[in-house]
């Protein structure tokens, strides 16, 4: 039987989004890393929220969801969507080049933030 308190925590993901463009021109391991920093960052940033703690908490069972964007018109549309709702989340800009390759929530029950991320497909 799962603790008390599992269930909702099972429910948490953390959404990653990335640049399309980037992804199909980029070397692997280089957008791979721009993942990994944004994740880093937006847990670092929001790391005192309770839902960040829960899913981290989980290990293993962690759910992360990554998505693409286009290109960045799309990434910058969404950042400025996810600001203007008060939702926790860190773009990833790459530097010395300055360029946002990347985007992640803090981890959240999905009905929380599903509505705003709902157009954009699975990375492939």
């Amino acid at each position: 039987m799962a603790a008390p308190g599992a269930a909702g925590a099972a429910a948490l993901v953390q959404y990653v989004v990335l640049r399309g463009d980037l992804a199909r021109s980029w070397p692997l391991g280089a957008v791979v890393a721009q993942a990994c920093h944004a994740v880093l960052a937006a847990a670092h940033a929001h790391g005192s929220h309770p839902d960040t703690g829960a899913y981290l908490e989980l290990g293993g069972a962690m759910r992360t969801v990554v998505l693409e964007a286009p290109d960045e018109a799309a990434l910058t549309v969404l950042a400025e969507t996810l600001k203007q709702h008060s939702i926790d989340h860190k773009v990833w800009t790459e530097q010395p080049e300055n360029v946002p390759t990347c985007l992640a929530l803090r981890p959240y029950p999905k009905d929380q933030v599903h509505q705003h991320l709902k157009k954009f497909k699975l990375l492939k």
